[in-house]
């Protein structure tokens, strides 16, 4: 006699992860988890012992979030094993998310209206993207060109420029391109690239991979199939774009000027020399952490801007961190379309919906929200600097790694503080976004309109 099955049985054990969102958060979780328990090792570093739970927690968060962020001297403690672990870490956070944030975008379209996701998919070209197949072989092959190529200038510089013997120079040229394009910032050097801040052949390199892996797979898909027919690109394209090359030039010059003349920064560089570390520090912030100046010794200036580069950050479905410059941009079309008393948010000939205007909003104010909390709890933690402080909270929350030099001063709550936000500023905007979406519903009548006074 067949045995009767409640078909409601396991239901309320899987409707937690019915979400796709909510599969990504946990293959993160569980991939610093790992990260931490082989950085616990005691192969893993080079002195006695393996490191302490929180050293290996906050090493593989920032490793695994592509941030940056580092509370010991990486080539000092870690050893090769170490390293190599990071390098990993780094390798599957950064392919994780481009990869991720394209099926989610997939997702999302397939489960909107038929109305709303042909105007999504024509705009974004999603579509072209196809299934999984060919996301997961699109992603791998941008990885592997942008990885290669800047590998091989970085090594050949290392060997013919620094006189490091070929399999070294081959090491730190395959780790470094990897940190690069997937916007990490971890260098195997104990003071960053301050070095190498007057060479172009290591500054260069870098920086353009940064900015490859910053654009976005959208992007690259939209490049492959247009190339550089600029009008032709879709919205999301030609805002990214547009956005990035904007910051950048906006960035060199301010950072530039700001410490043209500061002897602890670019004064002691020859001219030529400052405007490529100008450029350099206009990059990073989209995130990578990678940095040739101190900047505990930046004027206020370059603090404040490189604070405003960080929270914005770069594409969508890449590996760099904040709100994305396509939410900036929106934001910054809202007002001057309201500026200018229009009805419609008008970008590139096309006029933008209002649900997308919303879920921008959600993202900037509940990222802001989090940036002022978070530098609240460590004013209370520490005695550092406010202005510090508030870099240090928008470097862990856009995933960039760039510091002040107080990472390692702050105390244990304070550090645990900074691995949460590492982890909610990943994987926060892109599974917020996807959320709000995917929760869309319309209602068969609205309320009357209410105007309450604003200003």
């Amino acid at each position: 006699m067949p045995i009767a099955t409640d078909p409601t049985a396991g239901r309320g054990r899987r409707a937690w992860l019915r979400h796709p969102a909510q599969v990504v958060v946990l293959a993160f979780a569980a991939a610093v988890l790992l990260g931490t328990f082989l950085l616990m090792l005691p192969v893993a570093t080079t002195g006695p012992g393996g490191a302490g739970f929180l050293t290996a927690l906050f090493q593989a968060t920032s490793a695994v979030c592509v941030t940056g962020l580092v509370t010991v001297d990486t080539p000092v403690y870690w050893s090769t094993f170490g390293e190599v672990t990071l390098l990993a870490l780094i390798q599957v956070g950064g392919f994780g998310i481009m990869t991720l944030a394209s099926l989610l975008t997939l997702v999302v379209l397939r489960r909107l209206g038929l109305r709303t996701r042909l105007t999504a998919a024509a705009e974004t070209k999603a579509a072209g993207m196809g299934d999984l197949r060919t996301v997961f072989k699109g992603v791998l092959t941008i990885t592997i060109l942008f990885e290669s190529l800047v590998a091989a200038a970085l090594t050949l510089r290392f060997a013919l420029g620094y006189d490091v013997e070929w399999g070294r120079a081959s090491y730190l040229g395959v780790f470094h391109a990897i940190s690069a394009f997937n916007n990490a910032g971890f260098a195997l050097f104990s003071d960053n690239l301050i070095g190498f801040a007057g060479d172009p052949w290591i500054c260069l390199p870098i920086a353009l991979a940064v900015i490859a892996g910053g654009l976005g797979f959208p992007v690259w898909i939209e490049l492959a199939k247009d190339r550089w027919h600029w009008r032709a690109w879709n919205m999301h394209t030609s805002m990214t774009i547009s956005a990035t090359l904007a910051l950048l030039l906006i960035g060199t010059v301010v950072v530039t000027a700001s410490e043209w003349t500061n002897a602890a920064t670019l004064g002691a560089l020859s001219p030529p020399e400052r405007l490529l570390a100008g450029f350099f520090h206009s990059v990073m912030p989209r995130t990578a952490g990678f940095n040739a100046i101190d900047y505990g010794q930046a004027h206020d200036g370059t603090l404040l801007t490189t604070t405003g580069l960080m929270f914005i950050g770069g594409g969508s479905a890449g590996t760099a961190g904040g709100i994305k410059v396509t939410t900036f941009m929106v934001l910054a079309w809202v007002i001057w379309a309201e500026v200018r008393g229009e009805r419609d948010v008008e970008m590139h000939g096309r006029r933008i919906d209002e649900r997308v205007v919303r879920q921008a909003l959600t993202v900037a104010l509940l990222s802001a929200g989090a940036v002022l909390a978070s530098t609240l709890a460590l004013a209370y933690l520490t005695d550092e600097r406010l202005d510090a402080l508030i870099f240090e909270v928008v470097s862990a929350f856009a995933t960039v790694g760039l510091s002040t030099g107080i990472t390692a001063d702050l105390p244990a709550l304070g550090q645990l503080l900074l691995v949460a936000l590492m982890f909610v500023g990943r994987l926060g905007p892109v599974t917020l976004v996807s959320a709000l979406a995917l929760r869309d519903r319309g209602k068969l009548y609205r309320l009357p309109e209410g105007r309450p006074l604003i200003g």
